[in-house]
Order: C-alpha cells, then sequence, then structure tokens
C-alpha cells in the first residue's frame, strides 16, 4: 500500500477495521527510556475502541527537540484506519528520524452515531493525551505538525485554523482535504454522491443548518496567523473537487501566510509512482522548514 491511493481510494467505504489489542511492536524496545527507540500500536486515549494511536518514538529523544507529526486517516468521515498510512510512516520515518510520530483512529460517523463535532473532539482528546505524556514520551508538544488526508486533512485544517489557540501546531499537510464544506454540498460535480456523504457527517444539509456547515468548515478561520500549509491535490479528483484546494490557497494567499499547493495533473484522489515520491519529498522538506 502506498502513501495515497489505498489510502483515499477508501474515501468511499464505509468500512473500517480496528484492532483493540496493546502490543509491542519493535524488538529493541524492551524499556521505556529517552534512549530506546519504542514503537507501540493501539494505545487507548480514550474509552472507545476507536480512540486508539500508534506511537513512534525515536531514539535518544528529549523534550526540547524530539518534534511531533501526528497523522489523521481519510475514508469520509465514516472508514478508513490509521493503518492506511503505515507505508507513509515508515517512508518518512527514514528522512525524519528524530521526529516522534502519532498516528490516530477516531470515530466515525455511521447509521446516525457519531455525528460532527465527534471526529474534530476526538482529534482534540489524541492531541491532549500526548501532551500529557510529553515528560514519559520525551517530546516537545509545542512543535507539532498534523499531516491528514482527505477526510483526515480536513480535521488538520481545522484544528490548525480554529483551535490552534495555543500555537502548538506549526504547521498542517493538507492532502486534497475539503476546506469549505457547504460549497462542496452545493456545488460538487457529483452531487448524489456527495450530499450522503455530508448528511451523515452532519444529520443535517446547510438549509438546515449553515452555522454548523460554516463552523465545520477551515477556510473560514483562515487569518493572518494562520500556520504554513502545504497542499497536495489531483486535478481529476472526483472525491473532492480540487476547487476545494484551490480555494484554501487563495484564502491563504490573500491573507499571507505561507502556502505552497502541488497539482498533479490528471490524478485522483490519490497517485503512485513519481508523483508520490514527489509527494513524500515535498512533505518531508516542509516538515524541516516549518516544524521548529
Amino acid at each position: 500500500m502506498n502513501f495515497a491511493t489505498i489510502i483515499f481510494i477508501v474515501a468511499l467505504s464505509l468500512s473500517s477495521s480496528i484492532s483493540s489489542c496493546n502490543k509491542w511492536n519493535t524488538a529493541d524496545a524492551t524499556k521505556d527510556t529517552a534512549t530506546t527507540r519504542l514503537d507501540m500500536k493501539n494505545i487507548a486515549y480514550g474509552t472507545d475502541t476507536a480512540q486508539q494511536l500508534d506511537l513512534y518514538l525515536p531514539a535518544n529523544r528529549d523534550i526540547s527537540d524530539t518534534k511531533v507529526i501526528l497523522f489523521i486517516h481519510g475514508g469520509s468521515w465514516s472508514g478508513g484506519d490509521k493503518t492506511d498510512f503505515n507505508e507513509a510512516i515508515a517512508a518518512i520515518k527514514t528522512e525524519l528520524p528524530e521526529y516522534a510520530i502519532f498516528n490516530i483512529n477516531y470515530r466515525l460517523a455511521h447509521n446516525n452515531l457519531n455525528h460532527f463535532p465527534t471526529q474534530i473532539n476526538d482529534l482534540q482528546r489524541a492531541i491532549s493525551f500526548v501532551e500529557s505524556k510529553a515528560n514519559e514520551y520525551k517530546v516537545n508538544v509545542n512543535k507539532m505538525c498534523l499531516v491528514g488526508a482527505s477526510a483526515g486533512a480536513h480535521l488538520a485544517l481545522l484544528q490548525a485554523y480554529k483551535f490552534n489557540t495555543a500555537r502548538k501546531i506549526k504547521g498542517v499537510v493538507d492532502l486534497f482535504g475539503p476546506t469549505d464544506l457547504v460549497d462542496l454540498y452545493n456545488n460538487h460535480p457529483i452531487t448524489q454522491e456527495a450530499r450522503p456523504l455530508l448528511v451523515n457527517l452532519f444529520g443535517k444539509t446547510p438549509a438546515t443548518d449553515a452555522a454548523m456547515y460554516q463552523q465545520a468548515s477551515p477556510i473560514n478561520f483562515v487569518n493572518s496567523t494562520s500556520v504554513p500549509t502545504i497542499i497536495f491535490h489531483g486535478t481529476d479528483d472526483f472525491v473532492v473537487p480540487v476547487a476545494q484546494s484551490n480555494l484554501l490557497k487563495a484564502k491563504l494567499q490573500q491573507n499571507h501566510v505561507k502556502v505552497e499547493m502541488t497539482s498533479y495533473t490528471a490524478e485522483g484522489h490519490g497517485w503512485y509512482g513519481k508523483n508520490l515520491s514527489d509527494t513524500y519529498a515535498k512533505t518531508i522538506r516542509f516538515i524541516k522548514e516549518n516544524i521548529y
């Protein structure tokens, strides 16, 4: 599986698989010390079985210099799983070996359950959990980057722009995330596909609760203090149209916020090959340049 396609083709799926067992996942992590590399799976950050995260802590870490990257999977807010990011994390760890990485699951909207803001609440709870463990894990939670894909990118952007009052999030990586949910509902080229996903998330339409859609749209919270953002999008994306990213880029530029956007010609909701390698390289460079 790769950083994009397998992660994000699942955006049309309503299925997810969540493992509930805790286990060690590294041969050399025989004890939890700051000098030992530590990988762990399925650590509970809440009471629901979906509220779990994986962590990858580097050796020789310390609370001052070990910065944090937190991944948020996609899946239309109703599917997907943190394992979708496993290959991406393996690739990024190779080039950013000094960073602590966290990869979260969150409660999914389905069958009239877990309507928004459940998902953003879970992201905030996961961040709070990492913050509460900063001394134990020896990580600097004041230097954090969020990486999100599709629905996960929406959550990452919303957290970074609307709720980042303590300024701990220093940058956000946006892989084809929805940015203006009113526009997505009203102007998606395949409304019969997009609208049910949004109603599944909110339990309402913009006509019945415009404020909910507006308050959940990251683009409405961009201002001159917003964090640096890097955007990736395929020009032929039929799940989240590239117009969503173009709108965000324009709003960030209007507010003189550092932003760069890569549009991959003829790519859809994810990609492989040289474009995937390009995404990795630009993501790694962005993190090195902005998370300090």
